[in-house]
């Protein structure tokens, strides 16, 4: 048995013990979730029903609104429950997945105890204080730990669920080309033959509204490159996850090695940053940019944060795109030039 292994049978029996008749249990997704932050609060919820008899509520605040996330939830029946419609004192349990307390990035308060946290972001100080604690760096994908414990606990997973984890591996790895161990490989062949084919299709091919349309125009006359730097901004936006979903499709550029992208969703301005290369560790260079602003962190590969404003004007948000671009030119060892457009007019 992989040491991997060895430690998720061990966490995931004590965690079901732990939990065992302690009364209701909340599981908090980050805010706008992904499809990794959803599949790994379905699999914690079908661990702790199938080995507890317990139901569990999963919950996230913002919205979902990246065209494959809300196909996933319709498609594959998961029930999630805005946070502004739970009483948080109604729960005994708080399990946290994809996140951790204090991150900025989930409606949890952060003075409120939290009993569990399954991550593979960075470990923060305050998830020493909870009760549980599984972060795993070297795993590509959260679910990938979550998986792990349900084959430790030998707890059967359906087609749904296969589909739910084995999607959200896919989508969080591009495929195990993003950050993918060996643990998300295993994961990912053995998940592939219990997955809805025709389910996945129609996640990965949904239909577009006409303004999704327009938010790509935006980006790509908003597009500056500095060197191996592509900087775009959003400015106003209807949704959040628009900003991480323009960052991964303009990585495809030519010549380009990192993203950065910005956009004002409600109160928040949200960062966005993607590399291709293992070695640039854009989840440090992100605190760098937002430092004394907000809140960021995230993957070697992969990153975000929250900037929060009382502005949204156009010229607020510039000024800031102006501050956040000279900073990654200089935390990227760049050399200070001109943007250049991504597309000639």
């Amino acid at each position: 048995m992989s040491v991997d292994m060895t430690r998720s049978r061990e966490l995931s029996a004590a965690i079901v013990e732990g939990v065992r008749g302690r009364g209701r249990i909340l599981i908090v997704c980050h805010d706008n979730p992904d499809p990794d932050s959803l599949a790994s609060a379905c699999a914690l919820k079908h661990l702790l029903l199938i080995k507890t008899g317990q139901e569990a509520t999963i919950t996230f605040g913002g919205i979902i609104g990246r065209g494959e996330n809300r196909a996933m939830v319709r498609e594959l029946e998961i029930n999630v429950i805005p946070f502004a419609k739970i009483r948080p004192d109604d729960y005994t349990v708080v399990c946290m997945v994809d996140t951790q307390p204090g991150t900025g990035n989930n409606s949890w308060p952060v003075e409120r105890p939290v009993d569990l946290v399954i991550d593979h972001h960075p470990l923060r100080p305050t998830t020493s204080d909870c009760r549980f604690s599984d972060v795993r760096v070297g795993f590509g994908a959260c679910a990938t730990i979550l998986f792990q414990y349900l084959l430790a606990q030998e707890v059967s997973v359906n087609t749904k669920l296969a589909t739910i984890i084995y999607y959200a591996i896919k989508s969080e790895t591009q495929e195990l080309g993003r950050e993918g161990g060996a643990a998300d490989r295993a994961a990912y062949l053995s998940l592939a033959q219990l997955c809805n084919n025709r389910i996945l299709y129609r996640i990965t091919h949904p239909k577009r509204a006409r303004a999704y349309f327009g938010v790509f125009n935006r980006a790509l006359e908003n597009a500056r490159i500095y060197d191996s730097l592509l900087v775009f901004n959003l400015y106003n936006i209807d949704n959040p996850d628009t900003v991480a979903e323009m960052a991964d499709f303009l990585l495809a550029a030519e010549g380009i090695k990192t993203v950065f992208g910005m956009g004002c969703y409600r109160d928040e301005i949200l960062l966005s940053i993607r590399s291709s290369c293992h070695d640039v560790g854009v989840g440090e260079v992100i605190r760098k940019v937002a430092a004394g602003y907000g809140t960021a962190g995230g993957h070697a590969m992969i990153a975000g944060g929250q900037i929060p404003v009382t502005r949204r004007s156009q010229k607020h948000q510039k000024e800031l795109e102006r501050i956040f671009t000279r900073r990654l030119i200089d935390a990227l060892e760049l050399k200070a030039r001109r943007g250049k457009r991504l597309v000639e007019v």
